[in-house]
């Protein structure tokens, strides 16, 4: 089972979630790391459960027109969406307070 790391507000919180798992779905049905992952509408259109990987990058698919869309030039700097990732290996998350993303 996949370790999710995911730091914000100076604190860190760890736990498992099942293989192929959905962050913001998990969050949605107040499973980890509900209520610490800020996330809106789920569908990639609004940014707000962008994260950071600060770990484990090298295992998630390449970045879909929805996140290229929302992040631009971010990717590069390591953001993705949560909502459009799907984990199925140990990674390592830090979500910034939505002002500071933007």
């Amino acid at each position: 089972m996949p370790t999710i790391t995911f730091h914000k507000n100076g604190q860190t919180h760890v736990g498992e979630v099942q293989e192929n798992t959905n962050l913001v779905v998990r969050a949605g049905i107040k499973q980890f790391p509900f209520p610490y992952l800020t996330y809106g509408c789920g569908m990639g259109k609004c940014a707000k459960c962008a994260c950071r990987v600060l770990e484990g990058a090298e295992h998630l698919p390449a970045a879909n027109w929805k996140e290229k869309k929302q992040l631009g030039e971010r990717l590069d700097q390591g953001w993705r969406l949560a909502c459009q990732l799907w984990i199925n290996q140990d990674i390592v998350l830090e979500q910034a307070e939505i002002q500071e993303v933007q």
